[in-house]
C-alpha cells in the first residue's frame, strides 16, 4: 500500500497524460469495432472540435493545480476534513475519499449545473453534441471547467483528502469519462450489472437524450450510487431509441463550430416549451 500511495503522491505527468490520451485512443478503437450507433459522421472533424474544447479544459485544470495542491496540503497539515476526523484503515480511506470526491467533483456540480440557469448555459455546450462518442467526454466550455474545479477543491477541503487520493480520483474520473461516453455496444445484462455500482455507457447515454425528463437524470461519473440514493437514476428499455443533443440547439451549424460553441453561454437563451427554464422565465434568459 505504501508504494501505491507513493506512486500517486508523485504521479508522473506522463502517466496522467497517458490516461487522458491513451484512454481516448483505446475507446476510439473499440467504438470503431463495436459501435452502439452508426452515426455516419465526419469522425475526425468531430474529434477535432471536441479536442479544442478539451484543450481549454486541460488549461483550466492546470491553472487551478496550485490551488488544488494547496487545499490538499492544508487539510493534511491541519488534520481537517472527514478523512482526518474519522479513524479508518488506509484502504477504506482510499475508497471513501474517491467516492466523496466523485460526489462533489462530478455528481453535485453536475446536478447544480442543471438547476442554476447561469451554469446551465455553459453546461449545455456539452449536451449540444448530437453524436456522442469518447471525445464528447471532455467537450466542456472553459467556464464549466472553472465550475468543476471549484467544486472539486471544495470537495478536497470537506473530505480532507491527501494529494494521493486527489490524484487517484482524477485518474479514475478521466478513465470513467472516456468509458461512459464511448459509443460502444455492450451486452445489456453486463451493463446493467455494472451499473449497480458504477456509471456505465448505457446509463450515461440516457443523460444525453435531447429532452427532459431524461436529460435531468444520471448525473454521476464514477459511482452510480449517488443517482440511486438521490432519486435521479433512470434507464430505458432500448438505448438505441435515444436521440442525442439538446432540444434548444439541434442545428449542426451551431454544434460543429468551435467559435459558436464558445459563444453559446452569452447568446440569448432559447428554453424549450415546458422546460425548467421556460414559461415566465423565458424573458429573463438574456
Amino acid at each position: 500500500m505504501e508504494s501505491f500511495i507513493e506512486f500517486f503522491e508523485n504521479i508522473p505527468s506522463a502517466f496522467r497524460a497517458g490516461i487522458l490520451v491513451g484512454g481516448i485512443f483505446l475507446f476510439w478503437v473499440i467504438e470503431g469495432v463495436f459501435p452502439l450507433f452508426e452515426f455516419g459522421y465526419k469522425k475526425i472533424r468531430h474529434a477535432g472540435i471536441n479536442a479544442v474544447l478539451t484543450g481549454f479544459f486541460v488549461v483550466i485544470g492546470l491553472a487551478f493545480a496550485g490551488t488544488l495542491l494547496a487545499a490538499s496540503n492544508y487539510v493534511t497539515a491541519n488534520n481537517f476534513g472527514l478523512l482526518n476526523w474519522i479513524v479508518m484503515p488506509v484502504w477504506l480511506q482510499m475508497i471513501v475519499g474517491v467516492m466523496l470526491l466523485d460526489f462533489f467533483g462530478a455528481f453535485l456540480v453536475h446536478w447544480v449545473e442543471h438547476k442554476v440557469r447561469f451554469m446551465w448555459k455553459f453546461h449545455l455546450v456539452h449536451h449540444s453534441d448530437t453524436t456522442v462518442d469518447v471525445t464528447t467526454g471532455l467537450r466542456h466550455h472553459p467556464g464549466e471547467a472553472v465550475f468543476r474545479m471549484v467544486f472539486t477543491i471544495m470537495g478536497v477541503i470537506i473530505v480532507g483528502a491527501p494529494i494521493w487520493i486527489v490524484f487517484l480520483y482524477q485518474t479514475c474520473s478521466a478513465a470513467f469519462t472516456h468509458f461512459n461516453h464511448a459509443n460502444i455496444q455492450m451486452p445489456k445484462k453486463l451493463d446493467r450489472a455494472l451499473s449497480l455500482l458504477f456509471v456505465t455507457p448505457y446509463m450515461h447515454k440516457v443523460h444525453h437524450h435531447y429532452t427532459q425528463p431524461l436529460t435531468d437524470t444520471n448525473y454521476g461519473n464514477i459511482f452510480s450510487l449517488w443517482d440511486r440514493a438521490f432519486g435521479t437514476f433512470a434507464e430505458v428499455d432500448d438505448t438505441k431509441e435515444l436521440i442525442y443533443g439538446i432540444d434548444t440547439h439541434m442545428d449542426p451549424k451551431e454544434n460543429d463550430d468551435v467559435v459558436n460553441l464558445l459563444k453559446i453561454p452569452f447568446q440569448k437563451y432559447r428554453p424549450p416549451v415546458g422546460s425548467k427554464f421556460g414559461g415566465e422565465d423565458k424573458d429573463k434568459m438574456n
